[in-house]
């Protein structure tokens, strides 16, 4: 029985769990998936997303998109960035 429960809540956590490539952060919003290199941070990959916005919103939107509780990335990680 006990299984039969712990079954039921992980199901229902997989059918209610948002997708995260179809996160959308605003209307028009585009986005490409990054490979986090060695020594980038999420500064710099805002910086280098070509996104002609204030630096402090793109990395904002970057922390919102990912769902990140810290700045703190790590090499080989993948994160969503916007394009536009």
């Amino acid at each position: 029985m006990l299984l039969l429960a712990v079954a039921a809540l992980v199901l229902s956590g997989f059918l209610t769990a948002p997708l995260k490539a179809g996160v959308d952060v605003g209307a028009g919003s585009a986005t490409s998936k990054v490979t986090v290199g060695s020594g980038e941070s999420i500064w710099s990959i805002a910086a280098d997303s070509g996104v002609n916005r204030d630096l402090r919103d793109v990395v904002a939107e970057i922390v919102q998109l990912n769902e990140l509780g810290s700045s703190v990335l790590s090499p080989g990680q993948q994160i969503f960035v916007p394009t536009k």
